[in-house]
C-alpha cells in the first residue's frame, strides 16, 4: 500500500503539492490536488486512523509519503472511471448512516458511561449480595446405575475415588480422576448441582442420573464466593453500563422518529442477494 507503483511513475498528473505548511493548519487545509480536486489534511488523517497496525508503526514522515500517494492514486483512477454507477451512490449512504450511528454511540458513551455510573452498577450488581458457596468436587460418569452402583461400592470398599473415575468413568475428566475444580451455582445440570448442595465435604453420593447418563459424586470441600473487585469487572460493567445507554437512547429516537416498515412478505427476501439490481 506504501510503495508508488511502478505504472504511476509514467503517468502525468496534475498534482500541486503545498510545500512547506505554515504554521496553524487545520483539517482543511489542502495538501495537494489532482486536476482541481482538492486533498486535505482531514483526509490524510482519516487514511492514517484506517491503516492495519503493521503500516501504522512506520514513522510519519513514511506515513505521510505513502498516504498522500495512496490518495492521489485512488483519485487518478476514480477519475478516469468517469461518473459514479448507482451502486457507489447506495455504499456511500450506508457508510455516512455507519459512521453518524457511531458517532452517536461515542457521545452517548462519553456523556453517560463515565466512572459513577461504572461504579453506580458495580454497587447495584454485587455490592449487597450475600457470599455465594463455591463448590470443589469430583464425579465419574458412566452408562446405567448398575455400573454406577459397582463403581461406588467399590469406593466404599476403601478404593480411592480419583483411581475408580480413572478407571470407569466415561466423561471427559475420568483421566484426571474425575476433578471438577470449582463451581458456583448455575453451571452445572440441576439434577447435579442438587446433589451436591446436599452434601457435606468428604462424602461420596449415591448415583445421580443426568442427561450425559448416571454420576457418581465426592465433594472435596466449599467455600464463599465474595463479590468481585470493581477492578476485575470493570470492563464487563462499562460494557453493561453502555449498552443500557446505547438501548435506552434508541427507544427515545425510536419512539420520537417516523419509521414505516414494509408489511409482512411483502418483499421477497432474497432480493437482497440479487446484485444485478444495483446496475452497472
Amino acid at each position: 500500500m506504501l510503495k508508488h507503483a511502478t505504472f504511476f511513475g509514467a503517468m502525468a498528473l496534475s498534482l500541486a503539492a503545498t510545500g512547506v505548511f505554515a504554521e496553524g493548519e487545520t483539517a482543511a487545509t489542502v495538501v495537494a490536488t489532482v486536476d482541481g480536486t482538492e486533498i486535505t489534511l482531514g483526509q490524510m488523517i482519516i487514511a492514517r486512523a484506517q491503516l492495519p497496525q503493521q503500516y501504522a508503526q512506520l514513522p510519519d514522515d513514511v506515513l505521510f509519503e505513502g498516504i498522500l500517494d495512496q490518495l492521489v492514486q485512488q483519485q487518478v483512477l476514480a477519475d478516469g472511471f468517469g461518473e459514479a454507477p448507482a451502486r457507489v451512490d447506495y455504499a456511500i449512504t450506508n457508510e455516512r448512516r455507519s459512521l453518524l450511528a457511531g458517532e452517536e454511540i461515542n457521545r452517548i458513551t462519553m456523556t453517560t458511561v463515565t466512572e459513577e455510573a461504572v461504579k453506580a452498577a458495580y454497587d447495584a450488581k454485587f455490592a449487597d449480595s450475600a457470599p455465594s458457596t463455591e463448590y470443589n468436587a469430583s464425579h465419574l460418569l458412566v452408562e446405567t446405575e448398575e455400573e454406577a452402583l459397582a463403581a461406588k461400592a467399590r469406593i466404599d470398599a476403601g478404593e480411592d475415588f480419583a483411581t475408580v473415575a480413572k478407571e470407569v468413568s466415561t466423561g471427559p475428566t475420568g483421566p484426571n480422576g474425575g476433578n471438577l475444580g470449582w463451581f458456583g451455582a448455575g453451571q452445572m445440570v440441576p439434577e447435579f448441582e442438587e446433589a451436591v448442595k446436599a452434601m457435606s465435604p468428604g462424602e461420596v453420593s449415591e448415583p445421580v442420573k443426568t442427561q450425559f447418563g448416571w454420576h457418581v459424586v465426592t465433594l472435596l470441600e466449599t467455600r464463599n464466593a465474595e463479590a468481585p473487585a470493581l477492578e476485575d469487572v470493570q470492563q464487563e460493567i462499562f460494557a453493561e453500563v453502555q449498552e443500557a445507554a446505547i438501548q435506552a437512547r434508541l427507544v427515545e429516537l425510536k419512539d420520537a422518529a417516523e419509521i414505516t416498515l414494509p408489511e409482512p412478505d411483502a418483499f421477497d427476501p432474497t432480493l437482497i442477494s440479487n446484485i444485478d439490481l444495483l446496475g452497472e
